[in-house]
């Protein structure tokens, strides 16, 4: 390297071995090397100056890849400034300073980038936050009281990962999310004291209805005991969850009760089916016999006195199945209703006012047909034709009704 162009061209040494070094402030005192040639003095300063500028290459060739950047990279190259501006060196240190200075479009490209990272990492976050607010607030005014403790959970642990913004809009959305984390957990623990509270009486309700079957279940009389197992159900419905696992275990025991008594009541039942059933049979035959000989009632007072004769016998069968009992009573009724209708008919054709009453109609008929027949004569006579017509036209129509009122007259006498 020649010293008229290399870093030792901007240094000089004094006979006593002091060494300078020449800058565009002018030249400075780097050092003194006593007893060694000039040449050897200045190449110690020299090679102080190319570690340097080894330095400032490095530090070029680190901002200009991006690995060296931001805050880090402004750092290196004022701490370089610094040193080189102070530096106990001998070359051309205001290159070195030029080369540092033309590293500042650069510097300040990236530092620009770097804000405006920063600014959308913080929009970003601020959004991921409000959204996460949002959804807290959401949850505390709502009920899903399982799903809803383990989101926040989530939340929380998604907040945490998140960086902190600027200190009064995140103080902000903390509280905000930490407010409604915290009214839904107390919404939460005074829903499950209520249910809790809802359960236990349900339990009460329930031990205090199975006391009530366990009495019921003794009962012989079946239609009560079932009435009254129906209203227990309903009351049972009505009271309630009781505890998880206690609930299957009241269940458990009421419906044991239930069964036993019903199962009870149905062995009952079926022997009174077959009691029933036997009765029903025994009760058709009398009926087909009944039918048979009293039906049609041709003699009023002997159908009437058969018919006490069946009806009492008829009740001494006893009980009959329920879905056989109305056709057994229509059946009854016709018969009941065939007897009185004959006896109505026969009083019809006894009563004597009704055959006055009949005669009277007839007699009262007979009496105006004779008058508008002298009528008709005494016309025919005087040579009235109209009115002898008029007559004969009265004559036929009192003549039509005589003879219904005839017929009904005869219906005493047959």
């Amino acid at each position: 390297m020649s010293e008229s162009t290399g870093p030792a061209s901007f240094g000089r040494v004094e006979e006593d071995g002091t060494v300078y070094v020449t800058t565009s402030a002018g030249e400075r005192r780097v050092g003194q090397v006593p007893d060694v040639p000039p040449a050897e003095a200045l190449e110690f300063f020299v090679r102080r100056f190319l570690a340097l500028e080894t330095e400032v290459s490095l530090a070029e060739a680190r901002i200009g890849s991006g690995a060296l950047g931001g805050d880090e990279a402004r750092k290196k190259v004022d701490a370089l400034t610094t040193q080189i501006g102070e530096a106990n060196a001998v070359g051309d240190l205001d290159g070195l300073l030029a080369r540092l200075q033309a590293l500042a479009p650069t510097l300040a490209a990236k530092q620009e980038a770097k804000r405006a990272e920063r600014a959308e990492a913080h929009a970003r976050t601020k959004q991921a936050k409000e959204g996460m607010v949002t959804e807290a607030e959401k949850l505390a005014a709502g009920n899903d009281w399982r799903d809803g403790v383990n989101r926040f959970r989530t939340l929380l642990e998604e907040w945490k990962a998140l960086p902190r913004i600027d200190k009064a809009t995140d103080d902000d959305l903390w509280h905000r999310f930490s407010s409604a984390r915290t009214t839904y957990t107390r919404r939460r623990k005074a829903q499950f004291a209520e249910r809790n509270a809802a359960r236990s009486t349900a339990q009460q309700a329930k031990e205090q209805i199975i006391a009530e079957s366990e009495e019921l279940a003794k009962t012989e009389d079946f239609g009560v005991g079932a009435a009254g197992f129906r209203d227990l159900m309903n009351r049972w419905k009505a009271a309630g969850s009781a505890p998880r696992g206690v609930d299957d275990k009241l269940w458990a025991r009421f419906r044991a009760i239930q069964d036993e008594f019903f199962g009870r009541r149905n062995a009952v039942l079926d022997e009174q089916n077959a009691e029933f059933t036997a009765n029903q049979k025994a009760k058709e035959a009398l009926l087909d016999q009944a039918e048979a000989s009293i039906l049609p009632v041709t003699d009023a007072e002997a159908g009437k006195t058969a018919y006490r004769d069946f009806l009492a016998k008829f009740n001494e069968l006893g009980k009959v199945p329920r879905d056989a009992i109305r056709t057994l009573d229509d059946r009854v009724r016709k018969l009941d209703q065939a007897v009185r209708n004959a006896e109505a008919e026969q009083w019809r054709r006894t009563d004597p006012e009704a055959r006055q009453r009949a005669q009277d109609t007839v007699d009262m008929f007979t009496a105006q047909i004779d008058k508008l027949t002298a009528q008709r004569d005494s016309a025919e006579k005087s040579g009235n034709s109209k009115a002898a017509k008029e007559a004969d036209a009265s004559i036929a129509t009192y003549t039509s009704w005589r003879e219904q009122a005839q017929k009904a007259l005869d219906e005493f006498t047959a």
